[in-house]
């Protein structure tokens, strides 16, 4: 059975939590292995268990190693994972569309410092860069993503971004002209957070901030979407509507505070 692609961010995380308690030894081991593996162990380990696809996401333009119907993982049994959730290994539909419009409208991110919250694949990141973004961060509290950006960073002879690993939410990023969110409102108590801690990035240092999402329901019912300016909607491709049952289409946000 393939135990990624059926998986939305927060069943995704209900689902690990269940399967990876399997027992207390082989969480021991797990948390020991992840601890002690190096960035070049990991690196071995993604281009064993990856793909390099792009082709058919709405960044065409874009090489990304992420997991594929042929790749062991996707229909491997959970427990055998060793590292934390793989978040970084799908290619989600609000970082396509974001990366999309980056890529559509350069003058975006030309000239600027931008931070890529929750960064996943690196996708977004890749696209400021490409757009001409002085100075990019990629920001993602698992270090497997870490090392699965800067590995699609020279996929695409771009030089490795600067990956930061601790959790940014709260902080005050007052070095940032834009602020980029895909796929991030798929729990409350997280979008809550956001909304706050955007907030006052906004309202004391004039960051810009653009926001993916496909409509979820945790993004759409938030108070946050009544600040929401629509900037851009995207059409998903056929296989990218399958593995998010039924997805139709994925839409890019700009927060406006005053409004």
């Amino acid at each position: 059975m393939n135990m990624w692609r059926l998986l939305t961010p927060p069943k995704f995380t209900r689902y690990v939590k269940i399967c990876f308690r399997v027992s207390k030894q082989a969480n021991s081991h797990r948390c020991f292995s992840i601890s002690c593996q190096s960035d070049e162990y990991i690196r071995r380990f993604i281009s064993e268990h990856t793909e390099i696809v792009g082709e058919q996401s709405l960044t065409p333009e874009v090489k990304l190693r992420l997991f594929t119907t042929n790749c062991r993982f996707w229909r491997e049994r959970p427990e055998l994972w060793p590292f934390g959730d793989p978040y970084w290994a799908i290619y989600w539909p609000g970082g396509q569309a974001l990366s999309r419009y980056l890529l559509d409208n350069p003058g975006v991110c030309r000239g600027k410092a931008v931070l890529d919250l929750g960064s996943g694949c690196g996708a977004s990141t890749i696209a400021a860069k490409l757009c001409g973004a002085v100075h990019v961060v990629a920001n993602d509290i698992d270090n497997v993503a870490a090392v699965a950006t800067q590995m699609n960073f020279e996929l695409n002879g771009l030089e490795p971004p600067v990956c930061l690993t601790d959790n940014m939410i709260g902080s005050q990023a007052s070095c940032f002209d834009l602020i980029l969110l895909g796929d991030m409102f798929y729990d409350e108590a997280l979008a809550t957070s956001l909304h706050s801690w955007l907030d006052r990035c906004v309202k004391t240092h004039g960051t810009k901030v653009l926001i993916g999402d496909p409509g979820r329901a945790q993004f759409e019912e938030h108070g946050i979407r009544q600040l929401l300016r629509q900037l851009a909607q995207y059409e998903l491709p056929e296989s990218v509507r399958e593995e998010n049952y039924g997805l139709t289409c994925s839409r890019v946000w700009c927060y406006r505070p005053e409004l």
